[in-house]
């Protein structure tokens, strides 16, 4: 997808702004901010990226409750998630399963897997459009010459159709109770699956869908950054202590900010 290229933050600002006042016609539309470090860079989920597109839904849950033990285990949590049965396994059969899929316990848990590495079909984005810029200016990445904000709103007329003979995404939301950084960066979280009359649901590329828009639904903008903008735009956040260290509240990400502040914004010492 080719993006719009903008200059600076106060110009994307002034496309959210064009955004929400021409498209957004629903008071139950929100829009979701997504930052990609090189504008090249396709949208895709860390299941795809783990050599797992079009993995059916019903195989993903068995891998996910097969590490289960390991994880309450090592995390001390009962997660309440089910095992895997025969009743779900005919629920994964049904078109209508993609509307219930996950439950809340069920998210919870594969919320915590997508935020430690565990490779996920949920496609993860903030409500903060800040958030998902720092995401973009994160890294250095030399070989980038800019770098991407995907905004998306799936439904900007309050409503949505759908049609079994084709991909669908759908918004889970931000509310579940997760891990300490799931509402630092305010994250959301997409789900994009197929049916398949005879198998049942198997996972889909957001990217597929968004470029074959039909309908008044499904909505994205694409804006890129000069990679050139990275220091004053790091500058700019951290002055709003919008920072890795904020983000995540970690060891690691402290001395990355440590290192944020000290050589790349060199800010004065007290």
């Amino acid at each position: 997808m080719e993006g719009k290229k903008i200059s600076d933050l106060r110009e994307l600002d002034t496309e959210i702004e064009r955004i929400k006042g021409t498209f957004i016609r629903s008071k139950y539309a929100s829009l979701l901010f997504r930052g990609h470090a090189n504008s090249n860079w396709e949208l895709s989920t860390t299941l795809e990226r783990a050599n797992c597109k079009g993995m059916f839904l019903s195989e993903y849950y068995v891998r996910m409750t097969r590490v289960l033990p390991s994880v309450e285990t090592f995390t001390g949590v009962n997660w309440n998630v089910p095992d895997y049965s025969d009743r779900m396994r005919e629920s994964f059969l049904e078109y209508e399963e993609f509307d219930r899929f996950p439950s809340a316990s069920i998210y919870r848990y594969m919320v915590y897997l997508r935020h430690y590495g565990f490779p996920s079909p949920l496609l993860d984005w903030s409500r903060s459009l800040y958030v998902a810029v720092f995401f973009a200016f994160r890294e250095p990445r030399p070989e980038a010459g800019y770098r991407s904000v995907y905004v998306f709103c799936e439904m900007p007329e309050g409503y949505k159709t759908g049609a079994s003979d084709r991909p669908r995404i759908r918004g889970i939301g931000p509310y579940t109770r997760g891990d300490a950084r799931h509402f630092r960066q305010q994250s959301d979280y997409t789900m994009c699956g197929n049916f398949d009359s005879e198998k049942g649901w198997h996972f889909h590329p957001h990217e597929d869908v968004l470029s074959k828009r039909r309908t008044a639904e499904d909505f994205l903008w694409k804006f890129d950054l000069p990679s050139s903008k990275r220091t004053d735009i790091l500058r700019r956040l951290n002055d709003f202590n919008l920072n890795a260290f904020s983000l995540f509240d970690s060891q690691e990400s402290l001395l990355e900010t440590m290192w944020l502040k000290e050589h790349v914004l060199r800010l004065p010492r007290l």
